[in-house]
């Protein structure tokens, strides 16, 4: 199955940080970053969004894939891109996601499980099939848990958790793929998650997006040396649903 959602026109992006030298946005799930081959159908980018709606060319620093949201940050020049990219190369950027999973979570576990880096098949068709894993390491902490007395194929009841997730590493797919192994696979990933649990939210929550949000990025300003959290919403629909998993319906609380 296809995690290609259905058409949307995406308004105008939510600014969630901006200085002289760097802008962040609240990302949509279902919007991609940048023009891609893969997607010829599409006329939708941030980055052109971005750009339109400021009136200033931006320069994209990392990356959320598509049905992810949450804080996606830009350079506005070449020189802070440069700048800001180190950070991300010696480590020196704290993102911080939280993800709702099927099962219930330990309170704390570190993964540090190598990815074997996942190819396309059109995109990446001469690059090295037998690649060795890359070190992948990701810190997962469960905030909520619930269990709710509805059968789902031989179990009784069903559990959920919300974990929060703190990638270390920066791997392709790294969290979903992470917490698949810890057999918590997220809501609404149609390739790493459980399809019957996907099917229960689209049900009965009306959900249809991957439970995957980049919550907060915090630094160092690279030119004024002055500690950086920009932080997105989850938004009322997600809050809807930890009120009716009975969690918190407060941004605070999260």
């Amino acid at each position: 199955m296809s995690e290609r959602p259905e058409p949307v026109e995406f308004g105008e992006l939510e600014i969630l940080y901006r200085d002289e030298n760097y802008i962040a946005i609240n990302k949509p799930s279902g919007l991609l970053v940048h023009r891609s081959f893969l997607d010829k159908h599409e006329t939708q980018f941030a980055m052109q969004m971005l750009r339109d709606q400021i009136g200033q060319h931006v320069f994209p620093v990392h990356r959320l894939d598509r049905p992810t949201s949450g804080v996606l940050l830009f350079a506005l020049s070449s020189e802070a891109a440069r700048d800001i990219n180190q950070l991300f190369i010696d480590n020196q950027i704290t993102k911080r996601y939280l993800a709702l999973v099927r099962g219930f979570a330990p309170d704390s576990v570190f993964l540090d499980k190598p990815l074997k880096e996942q190819l396309d098949k059109i995109a990446d068709k001469f690059a090295d099939q037998n690649k060795a894993p890359q070190q992948a390491q990701t810190q997962f902490n469960c905030l909520q848990q619930a269990m709710l007395a509805i059968p789902i194929d031989k179990y009784p009841t069903v559990r959920y958790s919300l974990v929060e997730c703190f990638p270390k590493t920066g791997r392709k797919h790294q969290i979903r793929r992470h917490l698949k192994h810890l057999s918590l696979p997220i809501i609404g990933d149609v390739n790493h998650g459980d399809n019957q649990h996907n099917q229960f939210f689209r049900e009965h929550f009306a959900l249809r997006r991957l439970m995957l949000f980049a919550t907060e990025l915090n630094f160092v300003h690279p030119y004024t040396q002055q500690q950086v959290n920009i932080k997105a919403p989850l938004g009322e629909a997600m809050l809807t649903i930890c009120q009716q998993l009975g969690w918190p319906h407060q941004e605070k609380d999260y």
